[in-house]
């Protein structure tokens, strides 16, 4: 009571007296501090006791107001004043002892202020960035200290100065070893000097400044060097912020993360170096993640994990027990989430060498170490858990580095083309590939889904390693001469299934089935004498109603049910073969097949591991549930929408001539379709069952008596509306590459 009395008291007399030059007015206040320390006996009374706050306050408003009163840059008597007399070395000693108590919560306060109030640059001046980087040391010395909110503050507007200046950060580089050597000499001669210099200003303090700043600059810059000694650097601004994550008060951690954002950030090689050697900031973001994912139940159901919301790191705002009422786990969930984002941005936004070294710590002691054996383990519970939160991870992950070293531990860094003795190679990718085709349903469900998820991300190495390098060679299709080749009948083998003379595939198709040969042929490209059926340049329409025409007309439903035709996947091809070609045009993937003379044919055709177990789920499409047919649809569609040649001719081109042994998409589903001409004659009352179970998947009939061959007739369905997505997909990939040529 006594203090805010004689607070009020001497800014009354403030008032009343006559206005001094802001000099004298600031060294007035400034003295009024320093005389507190001499007459003071009482040391134990608290800083709000006395008038101290108010004088710090006073200094401040003097030093805005002379920035205000000068031209940009100039330097005014105050300022000048403040930097020879060294009184931020001063006020660090007085916050250091603490003396009065709550002296540290005061210059804290006063130095963040400082920097954050006067526009000219502050940081370059030896006698300011020397005692910012000592207090920069007093933070975070003491977890939950009652000086925490301050200290954060400070470090973080010293990181937002930092950020407007990068060139800055070598400053904050402490070189131990040559510390001795560079500062000695000229702390030394520069007390000598003071103690001679007259009260001049600033001349001399940027003497001192030009001549440190150079070895500590020089100093910083040297630690990229091979003969400099990495262990001596301190990066102290990190590691007082990595303290500071670590506080019980979780708004200084997310202030503390927002710090340590803007420092990975700044382009210095030196400083990415010391980040990522000499602090403890990959050990943060890697045990944190592990202790997070550890604390999650063993079992969860895979739909929740699934559809929790999705949390952006530093706005994790929660209620215990409306998340433990909607599913266990919630909450440990969404901490993990939390923090995978705050890893994700953080790697996102860092300098490149930092990012790498970052991505590479969270592959190596959390995906390695911790999710590795979850993923390799024989627990059908804890295999669909642990699949499905890495579902999720995959599908959050968006920096480029992290994606990057997640995708080479899930599938290995290999790109030669695969052969049926090399799928074992990397033991954890051939699980996963296997899983697709795992004796659980919900496993093969999550794991396709993976790898759904896996094929849209923004990574070249994934489609090549899971695909690509196996039709590299184009050794999928027949290499004998043509005169030695076995007798084709519309570009098929003898043996293969004929569809436009076999009159279970007449003619009379539904108009939904067909579009007019005129609309086809305005957009196929013109044949020429260098795009032959072999290159994959059969005409469009050929190729559309070959997919469309692949079910037979007593095996379609579609078109006694309104709004079920081809058309309706058109609109769908078109966006997502758009977002794929965005994601796909910076990678160096040819425009045209490889040419044929140029393939190596003579090695034998192996489809790869993932297509062969794609393959083989396909051509049992008739045979499982219709959950897990979706699913082998939905990634071999969106394998098919990709606009690399190969690829495209190989799943989209009917007309190819496969070589002996080998198969494709097209042929697969023949035999299935084969298969089907078998089976439907022995059902009776065959279409009207497919048709009331195509009416019971759109809702358009209650669920009744059950139906005999239920899985058989949502297989054939799945079929026809695969066909007819692949129509859609080729007829959408030719028009665009018609449009695009010249």
């Amino acid at each position: 009571m006594f203090s805010k009395f004689t607070s009020i008291l001497q800014h009354a007399v403030e008032a009343l007296a006559p206005s001094l030059p802001l000099q004298e007015d600031f060294v007035y206040h400034w003295k009024a501090i320093t005389h507190y320390y001499i007459e003071t006996s009482d040391d134990k009374a608290p800083v709000t006791d006395t008038n101290i706050p108010s004088h710090l306050e006073q200094m401040l408003d003097i030093l805005t107001q002379e920035e205000a009163e000068r031209e940009s840059g100039e330097t005014g008597p105050c300022m000048e004043y403040l930097l020879h007399h060294k009184i931020l070395e001063t006020l660090y000693t007085l916050g250091k002892a603490d003396c009065p108590p709550g002296m540290k919560q005061q210059v804290l306060t006063f130095y963040t202020k400082l920097l954050a109030h006067i526009r000219q640059p502050l940081l370059p001046h030896i006698n300011v960035h020397r005692p910012v980087q000592k207090l920069i040391r007093l933070c975070g010395e003491v977890l939950a200290a009652p000086t925490e909110n301050e200290e954060i503050q400070f470090l973080c507007i010293v990181c937002a100065k930092l950020k407007q200046d990068p060139y800055l950060v070598n400053f904050f580089l402490e070189n131990k070893s040559k510390r001795p050597e560079i500062k000695s000499p000229v702390a030394t001669e520069g007390a000598k000097e003071n103690a001679l210099a007259p009260d001049t200003g600033q001349s001399l303090a940027e003497e001192q400044a030009d001549r440190q700043d150079e070895p500590q600059a020089a100093a910083a810059v040297s630690t990229s060097s091979p003969t400099s000694n990495n262990n001596s650097n301190n990066y102290n601004l990190v590691t007082s912020l990595l303290n500071l994550t670590k506080s019980p008060d979780g708004r200084i951690v997310v202030k503390a993360c927002e710090g340590l954002m803007l420092l990975v950030s700044l382009p210095e090689p030196a400083a990415a170096k010391c980040l990522t050697e000499n602090t403890e900031l990959c050990e943060l973001l890697t045990d944190r993640l592990v202790s997070f994912y550890k604390a999650l139940p063993q079992s969860m159901d895979p739909l929740d994990i699934e559809t929790v919301e999705s949390v952006n790191w530093g706005l994790d705002v929660y209620n215990l027990k409306e998340d433990a009422a909607v599913f266990t786990g919630k909450r440990a969930l969404i901490s993990f989430l939390s923090w995978l984002d705050y890893c994700d941005q953080l790697i996102k936004e860092a300098q490149k060498s930092a990012a790498a070294v970052m991505a590479k710590a969270v592959r190596e002691r959390f995906f390695v170490s911790v999710m590795e054996p979850q993923l390799m383990q024989t627990s059908e519970v804890g295999i669909l858990t642990s699949t499905a939160l890495l579902n999720r991870i995959i599908r959050q992950v968006t920096s480029e580095a992290l994606l990057q070293e997640m995708v080479y531990f899930l599938l290995g860094e290999e790109r030669e083309p695969e052969t049926s003795a090399t799928i074992a190679q990397n033991p954890l990718r051939h699980r996963l590939i296997e899983h697709c085709d795992h004796l659980s349903d919900e496993i093969s469900i999550m794991t396709l889904r993976l790898f759904e998820q896996l094929i849209q991300k923004p990574n070249q190495h994934i489609l090549h390693n899971l695909v690509l390098r196996s039709l590299e060679e184009r050794n999928y299709l027949e290499n004998k001469p043509q005169e030695e080749r076995e007798p084709l009948e519309n570009g098929q083998p003898h043996d293969a299934v004929d569809l436009e003379e076999d009159p279970l595939f007449g003619d009379d198709l539904s108009p939904e089935s067909r579009l007019s040969g005129s609309d086809w042929l305005s957009t196929s490209p013109p044949q020429s004498p260098d795009h032959s059926k072999s290159e994959g340049k059969t005409e469009v329409h050929k190729i559309v109603n070959s997919f469309l025409c692949l079910v037979p007309d007593e095996a379609k439903s579609s078109y006694h049910v309104e709004g079920t035709g081809y058309d309706t996947y058109l609109r769908d091809a078109h966006r997502q073969f758009r977002d794929y070609c965005g994601i796909c045009q910076r990678w160096d993937w040819r425009g045209n097949p490889k040419p044929f003379e140029k393939c190596n044919l003579d090695i034998p055709f192996f489809e790869g591991h993932f297509l062969k177990v794609l393959f083989d789920r396909m051509g049992r499409i008739l045979d499982q549930p219709y959950d897990v047919n979706l699913q082998v649809t939905a990634v071999l569609s969106k394998l098919s929408l990709l606009p690399h040649p190969h690829l495209h001719e190989y799943l989209l081109d009917p007309y190819i001539n496969l070589a002996p042994g080998c198969r494709s998409l097209f042929s697969v589903i023949v035999r299935v379709v084969g298969d089907l001409m078998l089976r439907i004659h022995r059902i009776p009352d065959f279409t009207p069952k497919l048709l009331l179970v195509r009416k019971r998947l759109l809702g358009l009939e209650p669920e009744g008596i059950t139906i005999d061959h239920m899985t058989l007739l949502e297989g054939v369905i799945v079929l026809e509306e695969f066909c007819k997505e692949l129509a859609a997909i080729a007829f959408v990939k030719y028009h665009a590459a018609a449009s695009s040529s010249p």
